[in-house]
């Protein structure tokens, strides 16, 4: 199979959820040779778009072909701990075969096991180091490396494999500056059939082209996703114009039926008054009120369909305009005074061993962001400050009301409706100004009774960050980690939105820059064994950006 014949094919294909939601109806699209970005808003289908290419879902109606070996990355996949690397990479038994004949074990079943592959080590040494993972010996378990760290080694493996086909789904969630450098640059590498879902703007830059999935069909933008906004763009334009001209032809069209109908008003009282004065035949009379009433029927009827029409062509031009709601927060109470203390952290261990050295202090309404490589112990310090854990040593003290999003998303219950799981955060608030507050989070009207356990991943985050941000006493404090991980394009825009007009103090622990940088941050704390300060241009010089 060569990387120009290798293919994938989805032909009239049909899916639905276990609840009867249609995902695909009759669905037709093709991925060829080179890269494709598949972007899409939370809950449209991408991720079961690759299961269902994998055949881990079987379709309702259509068929999927692919041409070639497929390899799948799923999203946020799960190694066993215990499993050695070698095994993880698909190499063990080659491995311990090859070292069988070095030892001077010649029995057939050693060379069969190893084939045409003598150089298997050395070439899982240098997918590993190309990954940035050549400290990882083959004969370590997978629970001494980090969870960016089994991202990479599950791609190590994928590549050590050489297939014709490859599926990554979300390849950058939790992964740092520098394990996102390394994928993007075996992205970059890559000379087969890839498809990739990601909300990662760096890595969806270097595809060749990008599929929206939207409403169960797919459209195409060729070039990386810069491209993809410009083209979208140029649409949205197009689209608003057709809806204005649209609007402008309803308007005129009403104003003409309404004038048809005062003419016709009209007409009718002078033919009564003739009628009255007898100033024709009697024949003569009703003849002319029989061809005004046809004449008037025909009319009206013209005219109605012509609005009709409109009407039809208004509701065609605004399917093609998106919604762009974003939420709008305005919370006075989440306020900081410039320059009180609202976070203290003194002598401060944590439980995997980083420490703060002396007394660090948060002060204001700062923006802080919190980097550092996979491992380094940024959960564990937003857990430690919000109490979640105890600290070995030390103490971090909250001087103000502080609210923490963790990367699970697992605060909400799921058997609540969104405003009761709000409620839970504020007993003491009515349901109407809950309700007033969710609709600022785009859950408007019965929206607002939607079970948590429903909800698309975007409105899960959206529904949990409006029970952080509605809770009462209102958090002056808030921690966010990872919070973009998982999110859909259109998400993310509304949390920037969102955070730019929170006003109080915002820990943000993360690794995609771009979305750091557009939140305003005011301070650049890096932790590698100890909480020490720095700033956008270091970091990105130590990610390989500068």
């Amino acid at each position: 199979m060569t990387a120009t014949t290798a293919s994938i094919t989805c032909t009239s294909l049909s899916y639905a959820w276990a609840d009867g939601t249609p995902v695909f109806d009759g669905l037709t699209t093709a991925f060829g040779p080179g890269r494709s970005g598949i972007v899409g808003l939370n809950g449209s289908g991408k991720s079961t778009l690759l299961k269902l290419i994998t055949g881990e879902l079987a379709p309702a109606a259509g068929s999927v072909r692919v041409t070639g070996e497929v390899g799948h990355l799923p999203q946020d996949a799960v190694l066993d701990t215990a499993r050695r690397v070698d095994d993880v990479l698909g190499i063990a038994a080659t491995r311990a075969a090859l070292h069988a004949i070095e030892a001077g074990d010649a029995r057939e079943e050693h060379f069969a096991a190893v084939g045409d592959d003598w150089d298997v080590e050395e070439r899982a040494r240098a997918v590993l180091d190309g990954l940035g993972l050549g400290g990882i010996g083959l004969d370590r378990t997978a629970g001494e490396v980090s969870g960016g760290e089994c991202v990479l080694l599950r791609l190590a493996a994928l590549l050590l494999r050489r297939p014709d086909v490859l599926l990554l789904d979300e390849p950058t969630n939790n992964l740092d500056l520098y394990a996102r450098r390394r994928l993007y640059a075996a992205v970059e590498a890559w000379n087969g059939v890839m498809v990739v879902v990601s909300h990662d703007r760096e890595l969806l830059e270097r595809v060749d082209r990008i599929a929206e999935l939207r409403s169960g069909d797919v459209t195409w933008y060729g070039g990386g996703y810069s491209a993809y906004e410009q083209q979208l763009a140029a649409e949205q334009e197009a689209a608003g114009r057709l809806v204005r001209a649209a609007e402008s032809d309803l308007r005129r069209q009403q104003r003409e039926l309404a004038d048809a109908h005062v003419k016709l008003a009209r007409r009718k009282r002078y033919g009564q008054k003739m009628w009255d004065t007898k100033r024709e035949p009697k024949v003569v009379m009703g003849e002319r009120r029989r061809q005004a009433q046809v004449s008037a029927g025909k009319h009206r009827l013209l005219h109605e369909e012509r609005l009709a029409e409109a009407r039809e062509r208004l509701d065609e031009a605004a399917e093609a305009l998106r919604d762009d709601d974003e939420i709008r927060v305005d919370l006075p109470a989440t306020a900081v005074p410039h320059g009180r203390t609202v976070l203290t952290l003194s002598g401060l261990r944590l439980a995997h061993g980083a420490r703060v050295d002396g007394e660090f202090e948060l002060r204001g309404p700062e923006r802080v962001a919190l980097v550092g490589r996979n491992g380094a112990g940024k959960t564990t310090l937003l857990r430690t400050i919000a109490g979640e854990l105890a600290p070995p040593a030390g103490e971090a003290t909250a001087h103000v009301p502080l609210r923490f999003l963790p990367q699970r998303l697992d605060l909400l219950d799921g058997e609540l409706s969104v405003a009761a799981n709000v409620a839970r955060f504020a007993p003491a608030t009515t349901d109407n100004h809950i309700r007033a507050g969710l609709a600022r989070f785009l859950f408007k009207g019965a929206r607002a009774d939607l079970p948590a356990a429903g909800l698309s991943g975007g409105e899960r985050f959206r529904a949990t960050l409006a029970a952080l941000l509605l809770a009462d006493p209102a958090p002056q404090l808030l921690m966010l980690d990872e919070p973009t991980n998982n999110l859909d394009t259109a998400s993310v825009r509304r949390l920037t939105t969102a955070l730019e007009s929170y006003e109080g103090a915002l820990i943000v622990a993360g690794h995609d820059l771009r979305f750091l940088e557009s939140l305003g941050i005011t301070r650049w704390l890096r932790l590698d064994g100890r909480l020490r300060e720095t700033t956008a241009e270091e970091v990105r010089a130590e990610a390989g950006e500068g």
